[in-house]
């Protein structure tokens, strides 16, 4: 077993222990053996890290052995630039996930905690899977976990909120499936991914294979105007629930993005690519100023998250090396401050049990340690420079400039909106004087919650001051991807 196989399995195997458990069992154990497996999974992506080689665009820590015969199906799995850094981001937002519930859950610990060790196992898979159907297999197991998580540990219209997700993603991927199975048939019975970047294909055909795609990695990142679903869901969602789906599951659309519909449609990638420009650019300026009217402050972030990955697609649709490495870095730095965004909430909700920003005023009174890292999240989400909310949004505003420049200026525009609605929710609940007797009852954080909110800290300000690591693992294979998109696949 390699690497990435041990990345998957280990906390999947771990997940399944919790679950067999069952609900009797001590809590304290039941949350100590979570906190091993999350441990345990980030501890086997270490040595990827040290082992990756930089200077080359080809698949690394690659495993293949043939899993369904009769369909030449295999279990096949590699990691490039593309994809590297969101198998050690995942395992590290399972072990932050798991500390953040430590205290919160208290039914069925086991089963939640189960959940999101089963959940980040199949995430990974998605990153690492070559063979098109062992990512579609991936690629939907995810939502099995994340519907259970929202529809038993949710808020009061939880089931509302699973239902819309899961048929939302669901619909969207069935005519993913379509498109692999002609993908399959095309290349001579092959799901292997890289052979499919090389099939010849004819105009329709990319065309409507690349709407194929698009139904389902759209519904994911979400783009406008299929991400109705995101706010109902982020709004019912556990705490954990929410920094799992902002911090990672919204990537998995993106990823979808590189992997897929550009380098196997290439020319309708190009053709259609001013459509994607649009949708990303309202995804910026219309979603950030609907973020401006919301007094939830779950809904706000929420409405966030779909204007910043607006970033990512507009990014990668520009063909230009800087706007999809920005578009990359993006979706890495969006993992760290928004992840950190909605943990930020849930420590305020554990204690006073309203998102409202009504319900809040001068928190800084009584938790001024809490009140501090939630300012340096507020300025990261703004984009404030030497955080890393700021690099990849530059990256991306400078391709879009040199693209078009008016592209570029409606791309910018983000930066205003985002530190006029993120700002703006700052000073009604942190600053001021203490607004009810809830906030002037308010604790400041203890130590687990310091614990996870101070390495997220310092993974914002790291990202932020040197991204050179982050760029150096990706730049050869944005390098490779561009050019493959460049040559017509048109027979």
């Amino acid at each position: 077993m390699g690497l990435l196989s041990l990345a998957i399995w280990t906390p999947i195997l771990f997940g399944v222990v919790l679950l067999a458990l069952g609900r009797e069992s001590q809590v304290r154990a039941v949350r100590w053996l979570a906190l091993i497996g999350a441990i345990a999974g980030l501890l086997v992506t270490l040595p990827l890290l040290s082992g990756f080689d930089t200077s080359t665009a080809n698949m690394q820590f690659v495993e293949k052995s043939l899993w369904i015969e009769r369909f030449n199906i295999h279990y096949h799995l590699g990691l490039d630039g593309l994809s590297f850094w969101f198998v050690p981001l995942t395992a590290f937002i399972t072990v932050i996930v798991v500390i953040a519930s430590w205290e919160n859950i208290t039914e069925r610990v086991n089963q939640y905690m189960g959940a999101f060790l089963i959940l980040s196992g199949l995430m990974v898979g998605v990153f690492c899977a070559l063979d098109g159907l062992l990512f579609y297999v991936f690629f939907e197991a995810t939502l099995i976990p994340m519907y259970l998580i929202i529809g038993i540990w949710g808020g009061p219209n939880k089931i509302y909120a699973a239902f819309k997700f899961f048929l939302y993603t669901l619909m969207g991927s069935l005519l993913t499936l379509v498109a692999l199975i002609y993908l399959y048939n095309k290349s001579g019975g092959s799901f292997d991914i890289q052979t499919w970047h090389q099939l010849p294909l004819g105009g329709t055909a990319q065309t409507l294979i690349f709407f194929a795609f698009f139904a389902a990695f759209a519904v994911k990142v979400p783009m406008w105007p299929v991400h109705t679903w995101l706010p109902d869901v982020h709004v019912e969602a556990p705490t954990g629930g929410s920094a799992v789906l902002a911090a990672i599951m919204l990537k998995l659309g993106a990823y979808g993005f590189l992997r897929f519909s550009l380098p196997i449609a290439p020319d309708a990638a190009r053709e259609w690519a001013w459509l994607m420009i649009t949708l990303s650019l309202v995804a910026v300026i219309y979603v950030g100023m609907v973020a401006l009217v919301q007094k939830d402050m779950k809904k706000l972030v929420a409405y966030s998250s779909v204007a910043h990955m607006g970033f990512v697609t507009l990014g990668f649709f520009i063909f230009n090396d800087l706007g999809v490495a920005g578009g990359i870095v993006q979706m890495i730095a969006h993992g760290f401050v928004s992840g950190a965004m909605f943990l930020c909430i849930g420590v305020l909700y554990d204690r006073v049990h309203s998102r409202e920003i009504a319900s809040y005023g001068g928190v800084v009174n009584t938790m001024p340690k809490f009140a501090a890292f939630a300012l340096l999240f507020a300025m990261a989400n703004c984009g404030l420079p030497a955080t890393a909310g700021f690099v990849g949004e530059w990256m991306v505003i400078l391709a879009a400039v040199k693209f078009n420049f008016w592209v570029g200026m409606g791309a910018a525009t983000a930066l205003m909106f985002g530190a006029a609605y993120t700002l703006w929710m700052y000073k009604r609940v942190y600053l001021g004087p203490v607004a009810n007797d809830h906030v002037k009852e308010l604790q400041d954080i203890n130590c687990r919650e310091f614990l996870v909110l101070g390495v997220l800290a310092v993974a914002v300000l790291y990202m932020g001051i040197y991204p050179k690591p982050f760029t150096d693992v990706m730049d050869v294979s944005v390098a490779q991807l561009l050019q493959h998109v460049a040559q017509s696949k048109l027979p």
